[in-house]
Protein backbone atom coordinates (compact mmCIF):
# COMPACT_ATOMS: atom_id res chain seq x y z
CA UNK A 1 0.00 0.00 0.00
CA UNK A 2 1.47 3.45 -1.11
CA UNK A 3 -0.45 5.55 0.44
CA UNK A 4 1.48 8.78 2.04
CA UNK A 5 1.64 8.62 5.99
CA UNK A 6 -0.23 11.76 6.20
CA UNK A 7 -3.33 10.92 3.98
CA UNK A 8 -3.08 7.66 6.57
CA UNK A 9 -3.40 10.13 9.64
CA UNK A 10 -6.18 11.99 7.64
CA UNK A 11 -8.46 8.90 7.12
CA UNK A 12 -7.82 7.29 10.73
CA UNK A 13 -8.78 10.87 12.25
CA UNK A 14 -12.01 11.84 10.79
CA UNK A 15 -12.97 7.51 10.67
CA UNK A 16 -12.91 7.27 14.73
CA UNK A 17 -14.65 10.71 14.69
CA UNK A 18 -17.35 9.88 12.81
CA UNK A 19 -17.44 6.30 13.99
CA UNK A 20 -17.11 7.11 17.90
CA UNK A 21 -20.24 10.22 17.09
CA UNK A 22 -22.79 7.84 15.64
CA UNK A 23 -21.38 4.45 17.65
CA UNK A 24 -20.74 2.37 14.18
CA UNK A 25 -16.94 2.11 14.34
CA UNK A 26 -14.60 4.31 12.21
CA UNK A 27 -13.93 1.24 10.17
CA UNK A 28 -17.24 1.20 8.74
CA UNK A 29 -16.01 4.28 7.31
CA UNK A 30 -12.22 3.58 6.65
CA UNK A 31 -12.49 0.38 4.97
CA UNK A 32 -14.88 1.19 2.41
CA UNK A 33 -12.64 4.73 1.67
CA UNK A 34 -9.58 2.34 0.96
CA UNK A 35 -11.19 -0.25 -0.97
CA UNK A 36 -12.31 2.85 -2.83
CA UNK A 37 -8.52 4.17 -2.73
CA UNK A 38 -7.76 0.31 -4.58
CA UNK A 39 -6.41 -0.96 -1.77
CA UNK A 40 -6.16 -4.61 -0.79
CA UNK A 41 -9.19 -5.74 1.29
CA UNK A 42 -6.94 -8.15 2.98
CA UNK A 43 -4.66 -5.13 4.28
CA UNK A 44 -7.60 -3.40 4.79
CA UNK A 45 -9.40 -4.73 7.37
CA UNK A 46 -6.04 -4.74 9.88
CA UNK A 47 -6.27 -1.25 9.85
CA UNK A 48 -9.64 -1.24 9.91
CA UNK A 49 -9.62 -2.88 13.32
CA UNK A 50 -6.55 -0.87 14.14
CA UNK A 51 -8.81 2.78 14.13
CA UNK A 52 -11.60 0.79 15.64
CA UNK A 53 -9.40 -0.21 18.91
CA UNK A 54 -8.24 3.33 18.80
CA UNK A 55 -10.99 5.73 18.48
CA UNK A 56 -12.70 3.37 21.60
CA UNK A 57 -9.63 3.46 23.58
CA UNK A 58 -9.48 7.48 22.89
CA UNK A 59 -13.54 8.23 23.32
CA UNK A 60 -13.41 6.48 26.57
CA UNK A 61 -13.00 9.00 28.93
CA UNK A 62 -15.43 10.97 27.77
CA UNK A 63 -18.11 8.73 27.54
CA UNK A 64 -17.65 7.48 30.60
CA UNK A 65 -17.51 10.82 32.52
CA UNK A 66 -21.40 11.49 30.84
CA UNK A 67 -22.37 8.27 32.54
CA UNK A 68 -23.39 7.01 28.60
CA UNK A 69 -21.71 3.53 28.90
CA UNK A 70 -23.24 0.75 30.29
CA UNK A 71 -20.88 -1.72 30.91
CA UNK A 72 -22.74 -5.13 31.54
CA UNK A 73 -24.35 -4.84 28.21
CA UNK A 74 -21.54 -3.83 26.41
CA UNK A 75 -19.63 -6.81 27.84
CA UNK A 76 -22.85 -9.29 27.27
CA UNK A 77 -23.08 -8.13 23.81
CA UNK A 78 -19.20 -8.15 23.13
CA UNK A 79 -18.33 -11.57 24.35
CA UNK A 80 -20.99 -12.96 21.77
CA UNK A 81 -19.84 -10.53 19.52
CA UNK A 82 -16.18 -12.21 19.75
CA UNK A 83 -17.12 -15.64 18.97
CA UNK A 84 -18.27 -14.62 15.69
CA UNK A 85 -14.72 -12.58 14.86
CA UNK A 86 -12.83 -15.27 15.22
CA UNK A 87 -15.00 -17.76 12.75
CA UNK A 88 -15.31 -14.55 10.15
CA UNK A 89 -11.64 -13.81 10.88
CA UNK A 90 -10.70 -17.44 9.94
CA UNK A 91 -12.99 -17.40 6.76
CA UNK A 92 -11.95 -14.23 5.59
CA UNK A 93 -9.34 -15.19 3.29
CA UNK A 94 -11.53 -17.76 1.55
CA UNK A 95 -14.35 -15.05 0.68
CA UNK A 96 -13.74 -13.37 -2.48
CA UNK A 97 -13.17 -9.53 -1.92
CA UNK A 98 -16.35 -8.73 -4.43
CA UNK A 99 -18.46 -10.70 -2.07
CA UNK A 100 -17.04 -9.19 1.44
CA UNK A 101 -17.61 -5.77 -0.06
CA UNK A 102 -20.94 -6.74 -0.87
CA UNK A 103 -21.71 -8.05 2.44
CA UNK A 104 -20.42 -4.70 4.24
CA UNK A 105 -22.57 -2.44 1.99
CA UNK A 106 -25.53 -4.55 3.16
CA UNK A 107 -25.04 -4.17 6.49
CA UNK A 108 -24.34 -0.78 6.43
CA UNK A 109 -28.09 0.00 4.63
CA UNK A 110 -30.29 -2.36 7.18
CA UNK A 111 -28.39 -0.48 10.01
CA UNK A 112 -29.15 2.69 8.35
CA UNK A 113 -32.76 1.78 7.98
CA UNK A 114 -33.42 0.61 11.80
CA UNK A 115 -31.43 4.13 12.63
CA UNK A 116 -33.99 6.34 10.15
CA UNK A 117 -37.09 4.23 10.14
CA UNK A 118 -38.29 5.42 13.73
CA UNK A 119 -39.38 9.04 14.63
CA UNK A 120 -38.86 10.79 17.97
CA UNK A 121 -37.19 10.02 21.39
CA UNK A 122 -38.72 6.43 22.93
CA UNK A 123 -36.99 7.11 26.14
CA UNK A 124 -38.36 10.13 28.14
CA UNK A 125 -36.58 11.91 31.43
CA UNK A 126 -38.75 10.58 34.20
CA UNK A 127 -38.88 13.74 37.73
CA UNK A 128 -38.04 11.04 39.89
CA UNK A 129 -34.86 10.22 38.53
CA UNK A 130 -33.70 14.12 38.42
CA UNK A 131 -31.95 14.20 41.60
CA UNK A 132 -29.60 11.44 40.12
CA UNK A 133 -26.39 10.93 38.01
CA UNK A 134 -25.99 9.36 35.10
CA UNK A 135 -24.89 6.20 34.51
CA UNK A 136 -26.05 2.30 35.08
CA UNK A 137 -28.25 0.94 37.71
CA UNK A 138 -25.59 -1.98 39.40
CA UNK A 139 -26.59 -5.58 38.33
CA UNK A 140 -28.92 -4.92 35.43
CA UNK A 141 -29.37 -4.19 32.01
CA UNK A 142 -30.99 -0.77 32.62
CA UNK A 143 -29.74 2.82 33.93
CA UNK A 144 -30.24 6.27 33.40
CA UNK A 145 -28.71 9.24 31.38
CA UNK A 146 -28.97 12.87 30.73
CA UNK A 147 -31.12 14.68 28.18
CA UNK A 148 -31.10 18.40 28.46
CA UNK A 149 -30.85 18.06 32.00
CA UNK A 150 -32.98 15.79 32.99
CA UNK A 151 -32.37 12.18 33.92
CA UNK A 152 -34.19 9.23 31.36
CA UNK A 153 -34.27 5.93 32.59
CA UNK A 154 -34.06 2.94 30.53
CA UNK A 155 -34.32 -0.89 30.82
CA UNK A 156 -32.54 -3.25 27.59
CA UNK A 157 -35.25 -5.60 26.31
CA UNK A 158 -35.16 -8.78 23.95
CA UNK A 159 -31.51 -9.95 25.12
CA UNK A 160 -31.73 -13.03 23.20
CA UNK A 161 -32.95 -10.94 19.63
CA UNK A 162 -29.54 -8.41 20.74
CA UNK A 163 -27.02 -11.29 20.99
CA UNK A 164 -28.49 -12.96 17.51
CA UNK A 165 -27.89 -10.10 15.93
CA UNK A 166 -24.40 -9.47 17.94
CA UNK A 167 -23.09 -12.80 16.82
CA UNK A 168 -23.86 -12.10 13.27
CA UNK A 169 -22.23 -8.29 13.66
CA UNK A 170 -18.97 -10.35 15.35
CA UNK A 171 -18.96 -12.62 11.63
CA UNK A 172 -18.99 -9.98 10.00
CA UNK A 173 -16.21 -7.57 11.57
CA UNK A 174 -13.68 -10.58 11.36
CA UNK A 175 -14.38 -11.31 7.67
CA UNK A 176 -14.43 -7.33 6.26
CA UNK A 177 -12.28 -5.63 9.49
CA UNK A 178 -15.19 -2.88 9.95
CA UNK A 179 -15.38 -3.45 14.01
CA UNK A 180 -19.70 -4.33 13.54
CA UNK A 181 -20.36 -1.02 15.30
CA UNK A 182 -23.06 -0.69 12.58
CA UNK A 183 -24.99 -3.25 13.35
CA UNK A 184 -24.60 -3.60 17.26
CA UNK A 185 -25.79 0.18 18.10
CA UNK A 186 -29.24 -0.01 15.64
CA UNK A 187 -29.57 -3.62 17.41
CA UNK A 188 -29.16 -2.04 20.90
CA UNK A 189 -31.28 1.05 20.12
CA UNK A 190 -34.16 -0.63 18.16
CA UNK A 191 -34.09 -4.55 18.93
CA UNK A 192 -33.21 -4.42 22.66
CA UNK A 193 -34.85 -0.60 22.83
CA UNK A 194 -31.69 1.00 24.46
CA UNK A 195 -31.22 4.96 23.89
CA UNK A 196 -29.70 5.84 21.17
CA UNK A 197 -27.16 7.99 23.25
CA UNK A 198 -26.12 4.77 25.12
CA UNK A 199 -25.65 2.69 22.49
CA UNK A 200 -23.49 4.39 20.82
CA UNK A 201 -21.37 5.56 23.34
CA UNK A 202 -21.35 1.47 24.71
CA UNK A 203 -20.76 0.40 21.69
CA UNK A 204 -17.87 2.49 20.82
CA UNK A 205 -16.60 1.62 24.64
CA UNK A 206 -16.71 -2.06 23.80
CA UNK A 207 -15.41 -2.54 20.00
CA UNK A 208 -12.29 -2.57 21.92
CA UNK A 209 -12.97 -5.68 22.64
CA UNK A 210 -14.37 -7.53 19.43
CA UNK A 211 -11.49 -5.59 17.42
CA UNK A 212 -8.83 -6.73 19.46
CA UNK A 213 -9.95 -10.26 18.89
CA UNK A 214 -10.08 -9.81 15.31
CA UNK A 215 -6.24 -8.15 14.93
CA UNK A 216 -4.89 -11.66 17.19
CA UNK A 217 -5.97 -13.42 14.11
CA UNK A 218 -4.58 -10.85 11.03
CA UNK A 219 -0.83 -10.84 13.19
CA UNK A 220 -1.04 -14.86 12.93
CA UNK A 221 -1.91 -13.94 9.63
CA UNK A 222 1.12 -11.73 8.99
CA UNK A 223 -1.72 -8.83 7.60
CA UNK A 224 -0.88 -5.81 9.54
CA UNK A 225 1.77 -3.57 8.22
CA UNK A 226 3.71 -1.68 11.54
CA UNK A 227 4.25 1.59 9.59
CA UNK A 228 0.55 1.85 8.22
CA UNK A 229 -1.42 0.88 11.16
CA UNK A 230 0.86 3.52 13.73
CA UNK A 231 -0.24 6.18 11.36
CA UNK A 232 -3.97 4.95 11.14
CA UNK A 233 -3.80 4.57 15.45
CA UNK A 234 -2.35 8.54 15.23
CA UNK A 235 -5.24 9.67 13.71
CA UNK A 236 -7.89 7.64 15.36
CA UNK A 237 -6.45 8.87 18.51
CA UNK A 238 -7.28 12.43 18.03
CA UNK A 239 -10.94 11.32 15.84
CA UNK A 240 -12.15 9.42 18.61
CA UNK A 241 -11.93 11.91 21.50
CA UNK A 242 -13.18 14.96 19.01
CA UNK A 243 -16.48 12.78 18.06
CA UNK A 244 -16.61 11.68 21.89
CA UNK A 245 -17.34 15.51 23.05
CA UNK A 246 -19.27 16.24 20.13
CA UNK A 247 -21.34 13.14 20.89
CA UNK A 248 -22.06 14.25 24.42
CA UNK A 249 -23.32 17.91 22.94
CA UNK A 250 -25.70 16.77 20.16
CA UNK A 251 -29.37 15.68 20.90
CA UNK A 252 -30.68 12.00 20.44
CA UNK A 253 -32.06 12.59 17.10
CA UNK A 254 -29.54 14.29 15.71
CA UNK A 255 -27.05 11.61 16.64
CA UNK A 256 -29.64 8.62 15.11
CA UNK A 257 -30.03 10.50 11.87
CA UNK A 258 -26.16 11.19 11.90
CA UNK A 259 -25.44 7.47 12.04
CA UNK A 260 -28.26 6.54 9.55
CA UNK A 261 -27.27 9.18 7.19
CA UNK A 262 -23.02 7.87 7.48
CA UNK A 263 -24.81 4.39 7.22
CA UNK A 264 -26.66 4.98 3.65
CA UNK A 265 -23.70 6.58 2.44
CA UNK A 266 -20.86 3.96 2.97
CA UNK A 267 -23.92 1.39 1.45
CA UNK A 268 -23.60 3.22 -1.49
CA UNK A 269 -20.22 3.92 -2.29
CA UNK A 270 -19.09 -0.19 -1.30
CA UNK A 271 -22.42 -1.53 -3.36
CA UNK A 272 -21.42 0.70 -6.22
CA UNK A 273 -17.91 -0.37 -6.59
CA UNK A 274 -19.27 -3.96 -6.93
CA UNK A 275 -21.61 -3.43 -9.93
Amino acid sequence: MDLPLVALVLLGAMSALLGSLGGIGGATLLVPTLLALDVDPLLAAPLGLLVVAAGSLAAAARQLDDGLVHHRLGLTIELTASVGTVAGALLATQIPAVWLARLLGVAALGGAVAALARRGVRNLPVAAFDADVGGEWPGTLGGQYSLAGRMVPYQARNLPGGLAVSLVAGAIAGMSGVGGGFVKTPAMSEIMKVPVKVAAATTTFTLGITASTGLLIFAVQGRIEVRNGAAIVLGALAGGLTGARLQSRLPAVAVRIATGALLVAVALVVIGRTL
